[in-house]
């Protein structure tokens, strides 16, 4: 058993490289290699990497998500923010509930229940920021449009759980009446949000304490990779967000730990193997054949999320008196959903468990959808912006 996942890592390992290169070629992201090799090696096709593997490999998962988590929040400095102030939460607010605004209105419009449509937008205002931090990474981009990406990224997952907390309490009002249970489901997002930053905050004073005796970069990969998983367990077992409290455990300790690089250049030489080992276990875990299932309310809910997103991230830009680049480039950098988004899903169906299987066969389906074309429309969005510097753009201007 122990030598079959040995070969099962190798596998999924030089896999991810060799695609991720391919992609590389045709001038796509790596991380659409990474998603692509998965697929091809997934039950849907090879089945060289079978579905209990996919399912024994959350552990993978979760340890991806909170190291990513981790990185945005380290992003979070304050003096960024007394730099832009207000901008970055005004527009998350903006481009999330321009998701939620256009994906109920458009389903009402068209006819599908009431109940359906405002738990389908609800859901619709989460991002997922892993292929995201991915392309960034990999690009190395750097600027404004990038440094606001971060920054809404972040606050994206807080304004989502909000959003979704007012939703929930609609529908349930819809079918039982006004009661407790609508006072508990305005104050479920609030206690999350509450709880995660609590302990990011907590745990990143613990991380501070220890860089203090240990400051080999070999002990410090030990002291950061305990603390991020201790933060994301322990916002588990009391009901917040692991994601917004590993975010939380990045944010605040860029703002209280002087050193934040050599933090952050020891989790960028420890991660690499784990965030292709996620990617390609995502891209394994998408059911081709659930494609045929999404319907016409599945392909509304794919079109009119990226309008919202696209939309409200313009017009959040506009009233904060952005630079035309992050007004433009902005939304279709926030393409991607998985995340908090699945998560959702099973609260969305205990809301409406008459809803609860369409529901889970249009968000899979549309984070398959939007995994494949997230990473390309985030490298165009940071490329038109000129925030990337690739090997072309060098040679042309050493030629000149």
């Amino acid at each position: 058993m122990e030598n079959k996942i040995i070969v099962e890592v190798a596998l999924i390992l030089l896999s991810g490289l060799i695609f991720g290169r391919l992609a590389k070629f045709i001038k796509l992201p790596n991380v659409t290699g990474y998603l692509i090799a998965g697929l091809l090696l997934g039950p849907s096709f090879f089945n060289l990497i079978p579905v209990s593997m996919v399912k024994g490999f959350t552990v993978i998962s979760d340890i991806a998500l909170a190291f990513i988590a981790f990185s945005i929040g380290s992003e979070f400095n304050l003096s960024y923010f007394k730099k832009v102030g207000a901008a970055p939460v005004l527009i998350a607010i903006a481009e999330s509930f321009g998701a939620i605004i256009l994906v109920t209105g458009a389903l009402l419009l068209l006819g599908f229940d009431t109940k359906l449509s405002i738990m389908l937008g609800a859901i619709a205002a989460a991002t997922a920021p892993a292929q995201t931090i991915m392309v960034i990474n990999q690009y190395q981009a750097r600027g404004p449009l990038t440094s606001m990406l971060m920054s809404v990224v972040a606050i994206d997952d807080a304004v989502a759980l909000i959003g979704f907390g007012f939703s929930t309490t609609i529908v349930r009002m819809m079918t039982e009446g006004a009661g407790s249970s609508v006072l508990l489901s305005i104050l479920d997002p609030l206690y999350e949000i509450g709880i995660s930053f609590v302990l990011g905050a907590i745990v990143s004073i613990l991380m501070k304490i220890m860089f203090r005796w240990f400051k080999k970069p070999s002990n410090r990969i030990c002291v950061i990779a305990g603390a991020i998983m201790l933060t994301y367990w322990l916002a588990q077992i009391t009901g917040g967000s692991s994601l917004l409290a590993c975010m939380a455990l990045g944010g605040v300790l860029v703002n209280i730990f002087d050193d934040i690089k050599s933090v952050t250049k020891v989790t960028d030489s420890f991660t690499p193997p784990i965030f292709l080992l996620f990617f390609v276990i995502s891209g394994a875990g998408f059911e081709v054949s659930a494609l045929k299932s999404i319907g016409v309310i599945g392909l509304i809910y794919v079109v009119m999320r990226v309008i919202g997103k696209i939309a409200g991230a313009w017009t959040g830009g506009k009233i904060t008196k952005q630079d035309k680049n992050i007004s433009r480039y902005l939304g279709p950098a926030l393409m991607p959903q998985a995340g908090v988004a699945l998560g959702l899903i099973v609260v969305a169906g205990a809301v409406v468990p008459e809803y609860s299987a369409q529901i889970r066969v249009i968000i899979l389906c549309s984070t398959f959808i939007y995994s494949i074309i997230g990473p390309i429309a985030a490298k165009f969005a940071l490329l038109k912006a000129g925030e990337i510097v690739i090997p072309e753009k060098i040679k042309e201007v050493k030629s000149t």
